[in-house]
């Protein structure tokens, strides 16, 4: 990760994270197909679970880039940032 801004721009972070949304668009095109092939809905359910979590976990590493980056100078600059990414945490995690 860029420490001075927070975004993914090592290369291989960046392949690492490309990789992992192709994945998980592949998993939401077999849920359409699924759906379209009319198939058993517990099956398609564990598809979008799976699905689900896999978008969990890019969100969570994002997240921890923020965390991992250097937190701006000051005290109070400091508390504001740690804020904002529990505020991210509690509305989305």
């Amino acid at each position: 990760m860029h420490e001075a801004t927070g975004l993914p721009h090592d290369p291989e972070d960046k392949r690492a994270m490309d990789a992992r949304l192709a994945r998980i668009e592949g998993q939401v095109r077999a849920v359409r197909r699924m759906i379209a092939e009319d198939r058993d809905c517990e099956a398609v359910a564990l598809q979008l679970a799976a699905a689900r979590k896999a978008l969990d976990r890019a969100f969570y590493l994002m997240v921890s880039c923020l965390i991992r980056t250097r937190p701006p100078a000051g005290a109070v600059a400091r508390r504001k940032y740690a804020q904002r990414i529990a505020e991210i945490l509690a509305r989305f995690g």
